[in-house]
């Protein structure tokens, strides 16, 4: 029994010590394991990409191939590229200061490796494993001429392993020598020059290389990387500074002195340069975007070398055109003031973005010449408004055209300069679309304020507007920053709101190929910028600027079009964008001296001219619809001034009637009353009293309005004059003239609302013989009385008008014996018991006469004093109502931006 449990607990120990065996041995044999399945396996997918890898063909070592372009049509219109444009040179006629130049930027030790560089290798080995694949390349000029002869630019592992190979094979079998004629031949330098050879001469007109200085042969070894941004003839600034990069590199590869190196640098670029530059290639200007569009869109392709099928959106017939009026002719409509105005325009598809034309400058379409309609930008003056505040009101405010905004004052920006309108004048409250129509900047600004600048922004970015520094700013909604904007990206913003609100950021190639067949598609992908109905309702006011605001200038007769016009400050730039259900074309001249300078323009109508001649010369023989009104907009009529909107009661007069458009859902639903009638009184009643020889009037009304009566007469059939206004239903004449007939009117008020007129009349009977001697009686006694009372007549007698009110004031003293006072207006009499009465309703241009007579108590008349009073005419008052008269002021010749403090006014300089 013992002897088992010894047995069982030795097997235990002994089981416990198998378990404790280490197991970094079983880890150490899996990951020895991993790494020969991996080395096995990348060797042979190593093998697998050389052996499929292409020959070493020599006849690639010695061409470029041409990159050809075609239009929208499907047609070439040209070649990119070609022999008669490249000089060959070989190793001997290259100078020692080229070569140090060349290999110090490119490859320090070109003549040292077999090819490949193994410790710039290891080092964008690590980059790329830190900072991802492509981050960094180790390309020698072996690599490069590899790439560029045999190899497509993408980055792909399988590609760079065949470079890699490529590259051995080719040192193999070329000396270095060789190798490096092959590059300076194949390589582009830009301006059309293919070859160091060509780029000598193009640029310093040097046909003997030897000629190059360091500063030349700098510029020369520095070009390569970006050849389009270092083109010296365009940015000489950009030159400079690749030139100082490569100097420095020279100098630290021990190629020149620092002396020398300083030395160099004093040159300065543009002297360099010869005066005459290469003949243009056809449409320059819409080529430069495409090489633009291919070079950033697609992974290191060359369209000048690489033998491109490039598929464009030109329309050849458009872009002639476009570059017609932009060149001096007798045949050009445009009359171009002077030498020195610049001028740029681009036209794209409506419907879909694409680039139709593109004129990049005056009189200057030559090789890397200036390109204003793609490069720089300018302030946009007013066409930034539909993008900056009303199309954001609209879109996230569900604001109407008949949106009232106040434009009362300067608007005050905190302690800079206010911002004005352009004419300098303020028209109170007033629609949204007439402040657009007339390009207002203090409306346009409270708007933005409504809608607020981070939703403005966002908008604005959604339409392509880049802001400087990221950072919309209030002036930005009139034009007036920082934030340029080119051609382009205007066209591009507008096309959106003849698009229905689609955007698509304008393009010029549609598609590459690439000479091994493969093809990239570039066509942009659309998005929704903002709702139907923001673009249909920006579009209607749009449309109004052109057929009666600032831009009738550009107005094309039987094309539906809508646009809006620009002007910075000093009008230095004038702008004009506008589009059709076709075609959207955005216009900008500049000003500038004959050293290069900003200056006004002398005509800022031009760019509304080129807008129309355009639009009207590309719609010929086209259909061109009309805008359609989406679902989502619905059209009212309003009454004019009502605010918040109301719709017009059906008293309401046609000339205060207007037609808006409002956004489904928040149309007005109450009406307004400012017209309404009042109910007439009823029960109108008038009665001679011969006792009192007056006449008692009174009549009936039944409502819970606070109104009063106003109560007019006439008296055989004469003009009717108002005698009175009183709350009350009752009220009497006295003194009333025997044998007449009197008309009573009676009308009811209750603030800006009257009634119709209630009528009746009344016959005063005549005398006879008794009652006049009874009369003579009286009298007698009467004079007989006044001699006892003696009554005297009253004093200071006067008579005022008060044209606030439209009453008659009059007052009199009076110093006798108690007495009541007769006064008679022009024969209607009343008597009253104070010393002054107000008569209400004075009518414009009338005469009033008024006899004041003082009566005793015993009817004792004293004499009457007399005086009179004349009513002015009607004078002409401004109001304030929001479209009163914005047809019948006559405009300023130019429409002209707000004033700006001066660090906002200046421009950057293209």
């Amino acid at each position: 029994m013992a002897e088992n449990s010894q047995s069982r607990a030795a097997r235990r120990k002994q089981k416990k010590k198998t378990k404790k065996k280490p197991i970094w041995k079983k880890i150490l044999f899996s990951f020895l394991l991993v790494c020969l399945l991996l080395g096995v396996g990348g060797t042979a997918l190593a093998a697998y990409w050389i052996a499929t890898a292409p020959d070493l063909d020599p006849a690639k070592l010695e061409d470029t191939f041409s990159s050809t372009l075609y239009d929208k049509y499907g047609e070439e219109f040209a070649t990119l590229s070609g022999e008669e444009k490249r000089q060959k040179i070989t190793y001997d006629d290259l100078p020692q200061v080229l070569i140090d130049a060349v290999t110090a930027t490119e490859d320090a030790r070109f003549f040292e490796h077999s090819g490949i560089d193994l410790r710039r290798l290891g080092g964008a080995v690590l980059a790329n494993i830190s900072d991802g694949f492509g981050s960094q390349g180790a390309s020698t000029i072996t690599h490069q001429v590899v790439e560029r002869s045999f190899l497509p630019p993408d980055k792909k592992i399988s590609l760079k392993v065949q470079e890699q190979w490529l590259a051995l094979q080719l040192e193999r079998q070329y000396s270095k020598e060789e190798i490096l004629e092959f590059y300076l031949n194949k390589i582009f330098y830009g301006n059309h020059s293919y070859g160091v050879a060509e780029a000598a001469k193009n640029y310093f007109g040097k046909s003997d290389l030897n000629d190059l200085t360091i500063a030349e042969a700098a510029i020369l070894a520095g070009l390569p990387q970006r050849p389009t941004a270092y083109n010296p003839f365009e940015n000489p600034d950009l030159t400079e500074g690749r030139m100082n990069t490569v100097l420095t590199l020279m100098v630290r590869h021990g190629k020149i002195t620092q002396e020398q190196a300083d030395e160099a640098r004093e040159v300065d670029i543009p002297s360099l340069l010869v005066e005459s530059r290469p003949d243009p290639t056809p449409y320059e200007a819409f080529i430069q975007q495409v090489r633009q569009e291919v070079e950033s869109k697609v992974d290191g392709a060359n369209i000048d070398s690489d033998g491109l099928k490039v598929y464009t959106t030109i329309d050849p017939s458009i872009q002639e055109h476009v570059e017609f009026l932009l060149t001096d002719s007798d045949e050009n409509p445009i009359a171009f003031p002077d030498d020195q105005t610049q001028a740029a325009m681009v036209v794209l598809d409506t419907k879909n973005g694409e680039i139709q034309a593109i004129g990049g400058s005056r009189n200057n379409e030559k090789i890397g010449g200036y390109n204003y309609a793609i490069r720089g930008g300018s302030q946009l003056g007013s066409t930034a408004k539909p993008i900056m505040s009303f199309g954001p009101a609209i879109e996230y405010d569900k604001i109407s055209t008949y949106h009232q905004l106040n434009d009362d004052a300067p608007y005050e920006v905190g302690g800079s300069t206010p911002i004005r309108n352009w004419n300098r004048s303020h028209g109170g409250w007033m629609t949204a679309r007439h402040a657009l129509n007339q390009s207002l900047n203090v409306p346009t600004v409270k708007l933005l304020d409504e809608v607020g600048i981070s939703k403005a922004q966002e908008f604005a970015e959604g339409l392509g507007i880049k802001f400087h520094n990221d950072q919309m700013a209030i002036r930005d909604a009139i034009g007036g920053t920082e934030t340029n904007v080119t051609p382009l990206q205007l066209a591009g913003a507008y096309h959106a709101f003849g698009n229905q609100g689609i955007y698509t950021e304008p393009y010029a190639v549609t598609k590459v190929e690439f000479s091994d067949g493969r093809v990239v598609d570039l066509t942009p992908e659309s998005t929704a910028a903002m709702s139907d109905y923001t673009a249909y309702m920006v579009t209607d006011m749009l449309k109004s600027v052109v057929t009666s605001g600032t831009g009738t200038a550009a107005n094309v007769p039987g094309v539906p079009v809508a646009g809006k016009t620009g002007t910075t400050n000093e009008n230095r730039d004038s702008w004009f964008a506008g589009y059709s259900t076709n075609y959207t074309i955005a216009a900008w001249t500049g000003g500038y001296t004959e050293d290069g300078k900003r200056a006004p323009l002398t005509d800022t109508k031009l760019s509304q001219a080129l807008f129309k001649n355009t639009m009207q010369k590309i719609s010929e023989g086209i259909e061109t619809p009309d805008f359609v009104k989406p679902d989502s907009v619905v059209e009212v009529t309003v009454e004019k001034g009502s605010n918040p909107p109301a719709l017009p009661s059906e008293y309401t007069p046609s000339s205060d009637k207007i037609t808006e458009l409002f956004v489904k859902g928040t149309e007005p639903k109450q009406t307004s009353e400012k017209f309404d009638q009042l109910d007439p009184v009823s029960g109108l009643n008038a009665v001679y009293d011969e006792e009192s020889n007056s006449i008692q009037i009174d009549w009936n009304y039944s409502s819970d309005d606070d109104v009063s009566f106003e109560v007019s007469a006439s008296v055989d059939g004469g003009q009717m004059q108002n005698l009175s206004s009183t709350e009350d239903t009752s009220m009497e004449i006295t003194e009333v003239e025997a044998e007449s007939v009197y008309e009573i009117q009676v009308v009811a008020i209750s603030g800006s609302m009257k009634s119709d007129p209630s009528t009746t009349s009344v016959t005063v009977p005549g005398e006879n013989e008794d009652e006049e001697e009874e009369e003579n009686e009286e009298e007698n006694e009467n004079e007989e009385e006044n001699e006892e009372e003696n009554i005297p007549p009253v004093s200071g007698l006067s008579a005022q008008y008060i044209a606030a009110s439209s009453i008659i004031d009059v007052n009199w003293n009076y110093n006798g014996p108690d007495a009541s006072f007769e006064v008679s207006v022009n024969g209607q009499t009343q008597t009253v018991q104070s010393n002054g009465i107000e008569i209400s309703g004075a009518a414009p241009g009338q005469s009033y006469t008024i006899n004041v007579t003082p009566i005793g108590s015993n009817n004792t008349r004293g004499d009457t004093q007399s005086t009179s009073v004349e009513v002015p005419a009607d004078e002409e008052t401004n109001g304030n109502d929001d479209e009163e008269d914005e047809n019948e002021e006559e405009q300023p010749e130019d429409e002209d931006e707000e004033e700006q403090p001066e660090e906002d006014e200046e421009d950057t300089e293209e």
